[in-house]
This record gives structure tokens, C-alpha cells and sequence, in this order.
């Protein structure tokens, strides 16, 4: 079936093309009775409005860019889906594309989401990412950007995160607290910048509390995977089987290394003690239950949605728009992992 013009309605009808737009926008300048011939022909006919032509009247295209390194991720998902919820109530689309933490696949998502003629992009880069040429593209284009979770401090847009130097830190602390003396860290890969700031917030905390920093005892992730956790807790006892504690750059890894002790009958947290960091929902339903860092996801993707929103609305007028960074609280939540008796 051939797509519905105002023009036909209005042949049909006998009135002008004006009319007919303007009946279908509830104009009060036109009879309640031609509404409702126009309302209840254009039903019949199913027509829609042709979404390119408003696009290219508004110059808007109501749809919005989102770029993650992983749908899987409980965190992401929870972000995902605020965004989505915040997008419908103010009219836009979400375009969802995951880069696979590959800079190269990164790349030809921004030029598919300029193409597509987005109306904004929010994005949280991959791990191979900084403030790249794709990134400067968007920016060079006007085009309203939000970056959130993992940014780059380089790039002149808005930002929306936690502070990860002292959630990092706060959570050594809080092993330290219950008397852990000689704490592995099992961090992430080198270049994201909230891996570099957990790693910080480490070294950190163990300098406050006067615990010299042994290199030996940090383990590199590559992608902060299950199996890493597991593989490293492995090393972990047999190069520093005197270990008592251990922090994780995420919970999926932290659940890794809750496997290894688990299964080689390590007591938690007797022996060692352990804490991770997002609050995936799988921290509360193990055995024991994960202490962690919880991120706020849904008021992450919340605030990134409404200051891209925010910037959009000032582009769209033609208003002067300064770029800001909004950061999150965030707090340890306490379970078996690090409760000592």
C-alpha cells in the first residue's frame, strides 16, 4: 500500500492542504466539524505524517544516539534502560549501538549516528578510547554530546560520573578497616580513565594507612571478565598466599575470584576478605553475598539523558550552551564478603 499525502485527504474532502495539516494539529482556527471530518478520513486511510518532511521542517529528527561497550553489563543495562525511559517521555527514539570496547567499531558508530542525523549522542567509550578524532567529529559538528561512566577529561562536553578515586578508596578503606593488612587489587586495563582513577584511589588508601605499595600485588585485567577474576585469585594465593584482601574493579570479576576461594575451600572472609564494585544484583543472590561499590546506574542514565536533553532544546533554539559535569555520589554496600566476626 502506497503512503498517504495531506493532498489526497484534502482532494477527498474538498479543502485546502492548510486545512487539513492544521485539523490534525487541532489549530482552533478551524471548525470542529472539518476536525472531524479530516481526524476520522485520515483514520480510515491509516494515514501517518512523513516523518522525513517534519524532520526536515523541525530540523530535528526526535532520535538520539547511544553508544556502549556492552549491552550485557548489568550496570549498562540499567543505564540503557533509563535513558530509554527518559527518551519516550519527551518524544525521541534511542538508536542502541555497542562497540565491543573497540575504538575502530566506535568510530563507524559516529559516523552511522551523523548520518542518521541524530539529535544528540550520549556515549560511554571503550576501553581503547580517549578524546579521539571520532569524538572532536561530534564535537566540530555542534552536535549536543553527553559522555558518561567512562569519559574522556580531555573532551570540551558534558559529562556525567562518579568519583572513582574515592570509591576506590573508600572501599580499600573499608577492608583496611576490618583489618586487612596486604590487599591485591584486580584492576582493569590501562586507558579508561575510571580504571586509571580506581587504581588511584588504591594506592591512595593504602598510603594514608601507611601500607607500603607492592607492584606485585596488582593484576591487570584486559577485559575484566569472570574468568580473569577467577584465574587471578589462582596466582593471587600462590604468590602472596599471606593476602587478606582483595578489591575488584568490577563485580563480575569479584564474582571470579568468589568462585576460586569457594571451590578451594578459602574461607571468606576469614582468610580473605573481598569487595567489588557496581552492585551487580548477582552480588546479593551468591555465596556469600558481595560487598560492593554501588554505581548509581539509573540515575546515571537519567541525568546523562536530561542534559543531553538540556543542550538539544538550547541547540534546537539557538541559545549558547556551556558544557558541564555532574558527578554522582556513591557508597559501599556491606555483605558476608567483608563482615569478620
Amino acid at each position: 500500500m502506497k503512503d498517504i499525502t495531506l493532498k489526497e485527504i484534502a482532494t477527498t474532502l474538498g479543502i485546502s492542504i492548510t486545512t487539513v495539516s492544521k485539523a490534525l494539529k487541532d489549530y482552533p482556527d478551524v471548525s470542529a466539524k472539518t476536525k472531524k471530518a479530516v481526524i476520522e478520513l485520515a483514520q480510515n486511510l491509516h494515514y501517518t505524517p512523513n516523518s522525513f518532511a517534519v524532520n526536515l521542517r523541525t530540523k530535528e529528527s526526535k532520535t538520539v544516539g547511544l553508544i556502549i561497550p556492552e549491552v550485557m553489563h548489568h550496570f549498562f543495562s540499567n543505564v540503557i534502560n533509563s535513558i530509554i525511559d527518559e527518551a519516550e517521555k519527551n518524544g525521541y527514539l534511542v538508536i542502541i549501538l555497542q562497540s565491543n570496547e573497540s575504538i575502530e567499531l566506535e568510530k563507524k558508530q559516529v559516523d552511522l549516528l551523523i548520518n542518521k542525523r541524530v539529535d544528540g549522542i550520549l556515549i560511554s567509550l571503550s576501553n581503547e578510547s580517549n578524546y579521539d578524532e571520532h569524538i572532536q567529529h561530534i564535537i566540530n559538528r555542534k552536535i549536543p554530546l553527553v559522555m558518561f561512566d567512562k569519559i574522556s577529561k580531555l573532551a570540551p562536553c558534558s559529562k556525567v560520573i562518579i568519583n572513582d578515586q574515592k570509591a576506590a578508596f573508600n572501599a580499600v578503606q573499608h577492608l583496611i578497616d576490618i583489618g586487612c593488612k596486604k590487599i591485591a587489587y584486580i584492576r582493569g586495563p590501562l586507558n579508561p580513565q575510571n580504571s586509571i582513577d580506581r587504581f588511584i584511589g588504591y594506592k591512595k588508601a593504602l598510603e594514608k594507612n601507611h601500607i607500603p605499595f607492592d607492584s606485585s600485588l596488582v593484576y591487570t585485567c584486559e577485559k575484566v571478565t569472570f574468568e580473569e577474576g577467577y584465574d587471578f585469585t589462582a596466582q593471587i594465593i600462590k604468590e602472596h598466599p599471606d593476602a587478606d584482601g582483595i578489591f575488584v574493579m568490577t563485580d563480575l570479576a569479584a564474582v571470579g575470584v568468589l568462585s576460586f576461594c569457594n571451590e578451594n575451600q578459602i574461607k571468606i572472609p576469614e582468610q580473605i576478605a573481598v569487595i567489588g564494585f557496581s552492585n551487580w544484583f548477582m552480588s546479593k543472590v551468591i555465596s556469600p553475598k558481595l560487598s560492593s561499590v554501588d554505581q548509581p546506574s539509573h540515575k546515571m542514565g537519567i541525568t546523562a539523558f536530561d542534559l543531553l536533553l538540556e543542550e538539544m532544546n538550547a541547540h534546537r533554539d539557538e541559545n549558547i550552551f556551556t558544557p558541564r559535569t555532574i558527578e554522582l555520589e556513591t557508597n559501599i554496600i556491606i555483605r558476608e564478603s567483608t563482615i569478620r566476626q
